[in-house]
């Protein structure tokens, strides 16, 4: 199992959103990022990520599973973006902030400080147990 980042706008796609749609979930649609689109391509079925909220709250809010790997995006006129499918599995107890993760040594390199720009992004395991400990999952 692999481990991966998924940012959004809440005021775009919201946590509360991705929860709404259960088990069904949902396409990890519009993104217009090479970088990304390729770490999409990586993804396996049951793979794991953090779901993120940019802009105002910064901070990962809850874990998301990987349920359909790349496919065409529906919402794209251009047959190269591709996304993945992803549904909900648990809210953080403690949403894990980009101040605390910034400040943690053991995150010093993870992808959300270095480039926090992308949208969809690698989590290493390491990265992942200590982001699930800062909000109160065990692992």
């Amino acid at each position: 199992m692999r481990y991966w980042l998924f940012k959004s706008e809440p005021s775009t796609w919201s946590w509360d959103q991705q929860v709404a749609k259960g088990d069904a979930g949902e396409e990890w649609d519009g993104v217009r990022n090479y970088q990304a689109r390729n770490f999409m391509r990586e993804m396996s079925l049951g793979d794991r990520g953090f779901f993120y909220h940019s802009q105002s709250e910064k901070a990962c809010v809850g874990i998301v599973e990987v349920i359909a790997t790349a496919h065409p995006d529906s919402k794209a006129d251009d047959i190269r973006w591709e996304c993945v499918d992803i549904k909900a599995l648990s809210l953080l107890p403690s949403p894990v902030t980009l101040d605390q993760i910034k400040a943690d040594e053991r995150l010093s390199d993870m992808v959300l400080v270095k480039n926090s720009r992308l949208s969809v992004q690698p989590v290493t395991e390491a990265e992942w147990r200590t982001i699930c400990a800062l909000g109160g999952l065990t692992v």
